[in-house]
């Protein structure tokens, strides 16, 4: 910084002197003409020139912006102005015989530098030959040449700028003074997709486009006849999981589109060729099946099934959009978006979801990823008998398996989780950018700008796969190898006897058979009720009645047993919990301080005939009501006498707590994903956000308060478990998830004995088998990642073949057309070959990792072993 400050000065001195002519001879550099008065302002050269040389050397460059020398100082003139005519079609400085003027010699070309008024001549050519884009093609008053077409459509994937602020920002490139109005001005994208595509070299043209041939292809998922064999009837079904398709459906409730056009209006230019489906088939089937009531879900917050009928559309056309992604490399799939006209129904859902699916008919194993799976499935298959014959899938061929994310209520995380169920493993942050713009588009439009987004964002997943891949499967095998060996010493540890070597046993066959068919019962669910606080207490309280039956109670107080002592204290210590809540919950119980004192009082002359030495611990720390000790059984039982009685009654009491408390954890954590989800896809303003915002708060302190509870329960639950014969709680996580969790060291330290009880061999076998599917969930991933990559060198192989046959693929009569297509062609071709030899250096010590024995695998398909051989030989796929 300290060099920049000295040499500010002579930096703001060349900018000022650059607004002058610069030198002392004012003569035309090139001709030596005293009458140079003109600048270039985009070429290199900062010389004046005479107007008959300024012409001369910008027949080439007929789009740079010059300047005038008059009244001291430069003025912005054109090259139009100084008599420079752009003729299409004939060699540069060459008169055409018969030249066609545009309408009123008045044409405007946008290009990078800005927007340019010229004289243009045509020709029998169009403006192509050029390199212009025409605004239309019967007697064009605009183009835009190719090379700002590309550039904003480089800009617009990046930074989603729309066409109006970019159109604006090169007017002002021109003028930014605002003296000259600006000219308002077609489909680039259209033709650069088809271009893409292939469909110029296709014989049979546009007319021969098929549904969804515009999108990007995922090279990793199994693309019949492509990267995989078109007959998988060989496939064993020990292999078959190798071949799954893995479907995330999701909705955008951010992409809505406002009724300000129509299909007939705007009806797009590539209908149902990219990633959207095809409007008129898919209106006309919800047109068809609109009485069809739908019925209500019973999960936990699935307020866009439950509402679907009720949100507001007024003014929308739809208001939201329904999606179909590859679930492993988050790739939009052909004829995998639609519109949602009235928030998530069912029948949207399935429309787009087997439109998707008509591409992969003979997949054997199809695996969604869903949010509402749980609900959605129920009756799926008596949906789909109303669908399109073409949609409607065989079922006899494809096994089609339901999975829900992580958000979802316990019962539906253990019965469709993709942590437990062999041989299985969304994006919308970029689309998201878009959503204003494309809000007041017709519907044609809007349609083709998301296709055209949805295409890049594949394009750009398809070049890091290299990166990408290689970055899953180190983390696979790491995570392989620390699972393999925590799963190792948890059965080292339940085999230290006979009872656990049998147990180990059992349980294998249990997962087994569940794995083969769901209808078995569920191993990874718990066979032992959870204890609450309102049962233990009913417990306790039968368990006082039977005493006083029997005439064996002890109770030192009249009214008050060993466990109404407790569970008052509980209250008690419930209510001192709660005001450190909020400041309102503390105003409250400031003025409530007097009673809580004479609460306090009345229970500890109680506490004291049951506990004698808590009067002489709390006679030496005098404390107010607000910081006061209860002194429950665990917190003295450390260093002071305590009835065992009591400590099994608070024992009983606090694991009921600790149960009550993650619950109302649980409940909270998912309404606050809830709100938090709804807050970001409906609200707008800042009203909405502030009332939204104060509910996410008291949903938040209510998770704090339910989060302290729980920690005051299991810390309370540690004095004790030395103390009598039950185990301490569990260890949490660590802020991992399910699928990269290591099992907590305390079940190491414990087998199995006939001395254990029921809920801890039940809580034991849980555990076990989560550890088992951990290690073989990441062994899988291991194989299916050797796989994927050579899929993807296998798909761009295949591509790079198609583009060489398409290079001669089509006839034509004029030579220039012909080159023109070879060339492209081979330009693609290139492109796929060097996208292969990258990888393929990414991926060159994959091999060695291999045999290193750095993956300890026992794969024992042959695709996988085939693929190690193939990585270690440095994969020669291009044949």
């Amino acid at each position: 910084m300290r060099v920049w400050t000295s040499e500010q000065s002579h930096y703001l001195d060349e900018l000022i002197r650059l607004e002058g002519r610069g030198k002392a001879d004012h003569s035309c550099h090139a001709c030596g003409d005293s009458d140079a008065s003109y600048c270039c302002e985009d070429c290199f050269s900062v010389d004046l020139f005479c107007r008959l040389c300024m012409i001369k050397f910008h027949q080439n460059v007929p789009l740079h912006q010059v300047k005038q020398w008059q009244d001291r100082y430069f003025h912005t003139t054109t090259l139009k102005h100084l008599g420079l005519h752009i003729q299409l079609g004939d060699y540069t400085g060459q008169s055409c015989r018969n030249p066609k003027p545009a309408r009123e010699d008045d044409f405007v070309v946008i290009d990078v530098h800005g927007i340019h008024e010229v004289v243009l001549d045509f020709c029998s050519c169009t403006t192509l030959c050029g390199r212009f884009f025409p605004s239309t093609s019967t007697d064009p008053r605009t183009a835009a040449t190719f090379a700002v077409l590309e550039h904003f459509h480089l800009l617009l994937f990046e930074s989603k700028v729309s066409a109006y602020k970019f159109y604006h920002c090169l007017a002002r490139r021109s003028d930014n003074t605002g003296i000259k109005p600006i000219k308002d001005c077609y489909s680039w994208r259209n033709l650069t997709s088809l271009k893409r595509s292939g469909h110029g070299h296709d014989p049979a043209g546009v007319d021969a486009m098929q549904q969804g041939q515009l999108a990007v292809l995922c090279p990793a998922c199994p693309q019949l006849g492509k990267n995989v064999p078109e007959d998988l009837a060989h496939v064993s079904s020990n292999e078959r999981w190798l071949y799954s398709l893995f479907l995330a459906i999701d909705t955008n409730f951010c992409l809505k589109c406002r009724l300000v056009s129509n299909d007939i209006k705007d009806p797009g230019l590539s209908p149902g060729w990219g990633y959207f489906v095809e409007e008129g088939q898919y209106k006309t089937y919800l047109h068809d099946h609109a009485d069809v009531r739908q019925e209500k879900s019973m999960c936990v917050s699935h307020n866009a099934i439950n509402m679907a009928n009720i949100k507001l559309s007024k003014g929308l056309a739809a208001t939201s959009v329904g999606s179909v992604v590859c679930a492993q490399h988050n790739m939009r799939l052909a004829s995998g978006v639609g519109d949602l006209q009235r928030g998530e129904k069912y029948m949207n859902m399935d429309y787009i979801v087997f439109s998707t699916l008509s591409a992969f008919a003979s997949t054997p194993i199809v695996n969604f990823s869903y949010d509402i799976a749980c609900q959605w499935h129920k009756k799926l298959w008596q949906r789909v008998t109303t669908l399109p014959s073409q949609l409607q899938p065989n079922r006899a061929h494809t096994a089609f398996n339901f999975f829900v994310p992580k958000f979802h209520i316990t019962a539906c995380q253990t019965n469709f989780s993709f942590n437990w169920t062999p041989g299985v493993e969304r994006g919308w942050a970029d689309i998201n950018r878009v959503a204003a713009s494309t809000k007041e588009m017709g519907p044609g439009s809007r349609r083709e700008v998301l296709d055209d987004h949805f295409g890049d964002w594949n394009w750009k997943k398809v070049t890091t796969f290299g990166r990408v891949l290689l970055c899953k499967i180190k983390e696979a095998i790491k995570a392989k190898t620390e699972h393999h060996h925590a799963l190792t010493e948890l059965e080292e540890s339940i085999k230290q006897s006979d009872l656990g070597v049998a147990s180990l046993t059992n349980w294998t066959n249990e997962v087994l058979a569940w794995e083969l068919d769901h209808s078995n019962p569920n191993p990874f669910e718990s066979r032992v009720t959870a204890t609450t606080q309102a049962a233990v207490r009913l417990e306790l309280l039968m368990q006082d009645a039977q005493d006083l039956e029997d005439r064996s109670s002890v109770s030192l107080h009249s009214d008050v047993t060993p466990s109404i002592l407790i569970s008052t204290g509980l209250d008690i210590e419930h209510t001192h919990l709660g005001q450190h809540a909020t400041n309102e919950q503390q105003t409250k119980i400031l003025a409530r301080s007097n009673s809580l004192q004479r609460r306090i009082e009345a229970w500890t002359k109680i506490q004291v005939l049951y506990m004698p030495s808590v009067s002489q611990l709390r006679a030496t720390n005098a404390t107010p009501s607000t910081d006061f000790q209860l002194l429950f059984p665990s917190d003295i039982c450390s260093y002071a006498p305590c009835d065992p009685k009591l400590l099994h009654i608070e024992w009983s009491l606090r694991f009921a707590q600790a149960n009550d408390a993650l619950d109302e954890c649980r409940s909270h954590i998912r309404l606050h994903h809830q709100l938090l989800r709804f807050k970001s896809q409906h609200l707008h303003g800042q009203c909405a956000n502030t009332r939204a915002r104060k509910t996410v708060q008291a949903v938040d302190d209510r998770l704090v308060l339910s989060h302290d509870k729980y920690l005051r329960a299991r810390s309370a639950l540690v004095c004790p478990s030395r103390h009598v014969d039950h185990v301490g709680p569990i260890g949490d996580l660590g802020g991992q998830t399910l699928g990269t969790a290591i099992m907590p060291w305390i079940w190491l330290t414990h087998g199995i004995s006939s001395h254990d009880s029921e809920g801890l061999q039940d809580t034991l076998r849980v555990e076990w088998c989560k550890a088992r599917a951990r290690h073989n969930r990441w062994q899988e991933e291991i194989q299916l990642l050797l796989v994927e990559m050579q899929r993807v060198l296998a798909f761009l192989a295949w591509e790079a073949r198609q583009w060489d046959k398409r290079a001669t693929l089509r006839m034509v009569e004029r030579s220039e057309y012909a080159e023109g297509l070879i060339a492209y062609a081979n330009r693609q071709a290139a492109i796929r070959r060097g996208l292969s030899a990258s990888f393929l250096g990414m991926w060159r010590d994959v091999g060695a990792l291999k045999m290193l024995k750095l993956l300890d695998l026992d794969i024992g398909q042959a695709s996988a072993v085939k693929v190690t051989n193939v990585l270690a030989l440095g994969w020669k796929m291009d044949g």
